[in-house]
């Protein structure tokens, strides 16, 4: 089974570049890599970061943790799902 964790947060205006750095450094001090990382950067200084491992749904697993308040706007985000598989889609242009 896959487990895909989501974690997203909102940077203080101006300081997403900041949050974005912050989390980087937090997912290389992780004790376990996860299978797959993807990391997300949206308007208002919003980023997002999924990690996808081999896991069951209810693992415990490595998580982002709470930025200090002064670098976000509001409490974190964060979501977990079970990985029902990717699909390609055949119509799509090569290479995405």
């Amino acid at each position: 089974m896959t487990a895909a964790l989501m974690w997203e947060a909102r940077a203080v205006p101006g300081r997403g570049p900041e949050l974005l750095a912050w989390a980087e450094e937090r997912v290389r001090e992780f004790t376990r890599r996860p299978l797959r990382r993807e990391t997300f950067r949206a308007p208002q200084d919003r980023v997002l970061v999924v990690t996808w491992w081999d896991a069951p749904y209810d693992a415990d697993l490595p998580e982002l943790p709470e930025p200090d308040t002064d670098l976000i706007t509001r409490p974190v985000h964060r979501w977990r799902f079970e990985s029902l598989g990717a699909v390609t889609d055949p119509g799509a242009p090569p290479g995405t």
